[in-house]
């Protein structure tokens, strides 16, 4: 089943999330290399495609997982939680409906 996952970051996190930013993208790298990732990028902080010092407010992903437990589980070994970028990661069942 897909899952969303929603990290929203704290303030002024753009240091941090650039310091572990290849980390956090080897894991993606792997669920797309497993066929199992559908999408996944930041929410800048301002309209623009690059946001500059104004960085960014959180993250989306929409991934398969066995579970919740199992997407959760992903979500909260995330160097992103673990290093402080993200104040709170949301994840939740998700039924994908267009594009077929």
């Amino acid at each position: 089943m897909l899952y969303v996952i929603i990290g929203e970051d704290v303030a002024n996190s753009l240091e941090r999330r650039m310091s572990v930013r290849p980390e956090h993208l080897d894991r993606l790298r792997k669920l797309q290399d497993e066929g199992r990732l559908l999408l996944a990028g930041p929410f800048p902080a301002i309209d623009s495609l690059d946001p500059g010092s104004a960085g960014f407010t959180g993250s989306l992903i929409v991934a398969e997982f066995e579970s919740l437990e199992a997407a959760s589980a992903w979500a909260d070994s995330d160097p992103y939680v673990a290093s402080g970028v993200y104040s709170r990661v949301s994840v939740k069942p998700f039924k994908r409906v267009f594009p077929e």
